[in-house]
């Protein structure tokens, strides 16, 4: 049983950044197509970001793309997603798993935009 780990949320202003991290035991990154999604209170989890194995794509969904950008670094073993230009639109529970949500839910890490 594969169990993420997210972190990296907090509270940011409106144009803001963070840097959220995804780990994993017993999982390797680069050989699975990997996912961040997001549940924002009173809505439905969605993919946000996602990267094919070995990093050969990526792709965003359409309110993030430009700003939010999704990376594996394979010496750590680590997924990220850099966000950029935060807005109050942003604010959820983010999570990781594979594309196909293979794996079981996290705890996920909490991102608050606001003023």
């Amino acid at each position: 049983q594969v169990q993420f780990v997210e972190s990296g949320g907090g509270l940011v202003q409106p144009g803001g950044s963070l840097k959220l991290s995804c780990a994993a035991s017993g999982f390797t990154f680069s050989t699975n197509n990997m996912a961040w999604f997001r549940q924002a209170p009173g809505k439905e989890r969605e993919r946000v970001a996602w990267i094919a194995r070995e990093g050969l794509m990526t792709n965003y969904a359409d309110s993030v793309k430009g700003r939010f950008t999704i990376s594996i670094y394979n010496p750590r073993n680590t997924m990220y997603l850099q966000m950029n230009s935060l807005s109050p639109e942003d604010t959820a529970l983010y999570y990781c798993n594979t594309w196909d949500q293979r794996w079981s839910w996290g705890q996920g890490t909490q991102v608050t935009v606001s003023s």
